[in-house]
């Protein structure tokens, strides 16, 4: 049962709010407290209760040394998965998802590389061998291949989960995850299909107040627990010695 503070904290946020009946996915509906004006107002004792389990499932990961993928391509989450995956230096896709970033990886990896080996012979300034038009077809094509894969170039393999904003609007990268059983925590609202997803947060993935809350949420869990993880690692290696 969630705390009086919970509530008011998910309340305050605008999390209660789904879109309207007619939309309503029929596996959201075990998630519905029910419905005003028309609108699907979701059971912040069931958000709560979820919300909870999806942290823990991230701090576990996050201790355990393990990478998270953040998705978010719609405008309202663009800048809260692009500043927050920043911050906690994880991989990100905020924008459009590249089909095969997960089921093709190997290209996507090579794609990536080649985007690192442009930057650094560009920032070590190895380019006077190229002419002037060479280097500035090699600008441009840093420039695609940053906006393409530039929040991915810390992925080291496969992530261990995804972390998605809307996961109908990310129907592809759940798609991609499904296929390879990697889990997923999402953040989602009364028209996405709860049961593509591991640990699904029932809330309102479209209202900035709410997407910022729990993006800031699980980037903290995760953030928090990595850094333990890598002070236990630390301990190990002076005990060692």
């Amino acid at each position: 049962m969630a705390t009086q503070s919970d509530m008011q904290t998910l309340f305050e946020t605008g999390a209660h709010f789904g879109y309207s009946r007619s939309r309503r996915h029929p596996s959201a509906t075990g998630f519905i407290f029910g419905t005003k004006d028309r609108t699907d107002i979701f059971d912040l004792d069931e958000t709560d209760r979820r919300f909870k389990e999806a942290i823990e499932f991230v701090e576990k990961i996050a201790s355990e040394g393990k990478q998270i993928l953040f998705v978010g391509g719609k405008n309202e989450a663009i800048k809260y998965v692009r500043d927050a995956a920043i911050k906690i230096d994880v991989p990100y896709v905020a924008g459009r998802w590249i089909g095969g970033t997960l089921t093709n990886n190997k290209e996507i990896r090579r794609r990536i590389d080649r985007l690192e080996k442009l930057k650094s012979e560009k920032e070590r300034g190895e380019r006077d061998k190229y002419t002037k038009r060479e280097r500035l077809m090699m600008d441009r094509e840093i420039e695609e291949l940053e906006g393409r894969f530039g929040g991915l170039e810390t992925m080291n393999g496969l992530p261990a989960a995804l972390f998605i904003v809307d996961s109908r609007h990310e129907e592809k990268a759940v798609a991609e995850a499904n296929q390879l059983s990697i889990p997923i925590v999402a953040l989602a609202s009364s028209d996405c299909d709860f049961a593509r997803l591991t640990y699904p947060i029932p809330a309102n993935d479209s209202v900035i107040k709410s997407i910022g809350f729990f993006v800031g949420a699980i980037a903290d869990a995760y953030n928090k627990n990595k850094k333990t993880a890598a002070v236990k690692e630390e301990t190990k290696e002076e005990v060692v010695a």
